[in-house]
C-alpha cells in the first residue's frame, strides 16, 4: 500500500510572500475604510492633531512626581484641558468686550459715512479722487462737472468716465432691497445660527474627548501600528516615523507659534501707526495665519485699506511693517522654529492649499499643509532609499577583502 507523501515545509520565501500579502491586504482595508467614511474622518483627524500638539506638554507633566509617583496621563490631559478652558474664559471676559466695541465702532462709522453721503458731499469726494488720480497721470472723470466736460470733448482725448453718484445710489438701493427681501427670514436665520453654534460646541467636546483617548493610548496605538509592518522593514519604518515626526512637528507646532508671533507683532504695528480697529484686525491676522501664504494675504488687505482711509502714507507704512513681519518669519522664525526638516517649497504649499480647499473647503485648507508634510517626508525617504549606496574604499596601500578586513601579510 502506497504511503502518502509528506507535505514539504514552507520555504522562507513563501512564508515572507504570504506575510506581505496579508499585511498589504490589511492596509488596503484601512485605506478603503477611510475613503468610504471620509465624511466623518475630519473630526478624528482634528483630534489626532490636537493630541499630537499637546504630546510634548503631556510628556513633561507626566515626568513630574507627586507624593513619589509620576502624574498619570489622564491627570495631565485634564490639567491641559482645564488650562485651555480657563484661557477661553479669560478671552471671553477680557477680549470679547473689546472686540465687540470695535465691531460696534465699525458699524457706527459705516452708518455715519452713509448719512454724510449727500449729493454735495459725493461731488466733493469725487473731485478729490480726480485730483489724486490726476497727480499720477490717470485721467478719470468722477464728478458731474468732469463728466459734462468729457461729454463736451467727445472722442478728442482719452478719459475714463464713471458716475460715482449714480453708482453709490444704485448700490444703496440694491442693499436696501436685499435687506427688505430677507428680513422675513430672520427667524430661520436665527435658528440656523443657534443650530450651528450648538453643533460646533458638540463637535468641540467630541474632538477633545477623542484627542484625550489618542493621547492616553498613544503608545499602544503606535505598537499596534508597528505590528502591521513586516519585521524585516521595522528599521525603515522607525526611520520613516522619525522623519515624519520632525517634519510634522515643525509644520504644526511651528505654524501655531508663528501665528501667535504674527498676531502680536501686527497688533504692535497697528497701535504704533494709529490704525483703527487694531484689536479686531490683529485677531483676524492671527487666525488667518493658520493658513500659510493665502491667509496672510487675505488678512493684510483689510489692514492696508483701513490704514489708507487715513492717508496714503499711513497705508504704505503699515504695508511695509507687514512685509517686515513676514520677512522676519521667513528668514529667522521659520528656520529656527520649523527647522530644515519641515521646509516645504512654497509651490507645493500653494498646490496643497488649493487642493485641500477644493476637496474639503476651509477645513481641508487647514489640514492641507500637515498632510502635505507627511506625504513629502514619505516621498523624500523613498527617494533617498532608491539612491545607490556609496561604496566605502580603503587606500591602495591597505588591500582589503570583500568583508572590508585587512588581509594578513604574506
Amino acid at each position: 500500500m502506497l504511503q502518502p507523501l509528506d507535505t514539504p515545509p514552507p520555504t522562507p520565501t513563501t512564508d515572507r510572500r504570504k506575510r506581505l500579502l496579508i499585511l498589504g491586504a490589511l492596509w488596503l482595508v484601512v485605506a478603503a475604510a477611510l475613503v468610504t467614511f471620509r465624511s466623518v474622518v475630519m473630526p478624528f483627524a482634528g483630534a489626532a492633531l490636537i493630541a499630537y500638539l499637546v504630546q510634548p506638554l503631556v510628556s513633561r507633566i507626566t515626568r513630574l512626581k507627586v507624593a513619589g509617583r509620576n502624574v498619570p496621563h489622564w491627570a495631565a490631559i485634564l490639567l491641559i484641558y482645564a488650562g485651555f478652558f480657563v484661557g477661553v474664559y479669560l478671552f471671553l471676559v477680557a477680549l470679547v468686550p473689546q472686540l465687540y466695541r470695535e465691531m460696534a465702532r465699525v458699524s457706527r462709522d459705516t452708518m455715519a459715512l452713509a448719512n454724510t453721503l449727500t449729493p454735495e458731499q459725493v461731488q466733493v469726494l469725487a473731485q478729490r479722487g480726480e485730483a489724486w488720480l490726476s497727480d499720477y497721470g490717470i485721467p478719470v472723470a468722477l464728478s458731474n462737472r468732469a463728466l459734462e466736460g468729457a461729454d463736451a470733448a467727445g472722442g478728442g482725448h482719452f478719459s475714463l468716465a464713471l458716475d460715482l453718484e449714480q453708482l453709490l445710489s444704485d448700490t444703496v438701493k440694491r442693499v436696501s432691497s436685499l435687506v427688505q427681501e430677507n428680513l422675513g427670514d430672520i427667524v430661520s436665520v436665527s435658528r440656523s445660527i443657534i443650530a450651528g453654534v450648538a453643533a460646533g460646541v458638540f463637535t468641540l467636546f467630541f474632538v477633545l474627548m477623542v484627542a484625550a483617548f489618542f493621547s492616553i493610548d498613544g503608545q499602544a496605538i503606535r505598537r499596534y501600528c508597528g505590528t502591521l509592518v513586516p519585521a524585516e522593514y521595522a528599521h525603515d519604518a522607525r526611520q520613516l516615523a522619525e522623519r515624519i515626526d520632525r517634519s510634522l512637528s515643525g509644520v504644526v507646532r511651528g505654524q501655531v507659534t508663528i501665528c501667535v508671533v504674527n498676531g502680536a507683532l501686527t497688533f504692535v504695528g497697528l497701535l504704533l501707526f494709529g490704525v483703527k480697529f487694531a484689536f479686531l484686525l490683529a485677531t483676524i491676522a492671527t487666525f488667518f495665519s493658520l493658513i500659510p501664504i493665502f491667509g496672510t494675504i487675505l488678512s493684510s488687505v483689510p489692514i492696508v485699506l483701513i490704514a489708507m482711509a487715513d492717508g496714503f502714507k499711513k497705508g504704505l507704512a503699515i504695508l511695509v511693517w507687514i512685509i517686515g513681519i513676514h520677512a522676519v518669519e521667513a528668514y529667522f522664525l521659520n528656520p529656527k522654529i520649523m527647522g530644515q526638516a519641515a521646509r516645504i517649497h512654497p509651490v507645493i504649499v500653494a498646490f496643497s492649499l488649493i487642493a485641500g480647499e477644493r476637496l474639503f473647503g476651509l477645513v481641508g485648507a487647514l489640514f492641507a499643509v500637515p498632510i502635505t508634510a507627511i506625504l513629502v517626508a514619505c516621498f523624500d525617504y523613498a527617494r533617498l532609499k532608491a539612491q545607490p549606496q556609496p561604496v566605502m574604499t580603503l587606500p591602495s596601500s591597505e588591500p582589503a577583502t570583500v568583508t572590508g578586513q585587512r588581509t594578513p601579510a604574506a
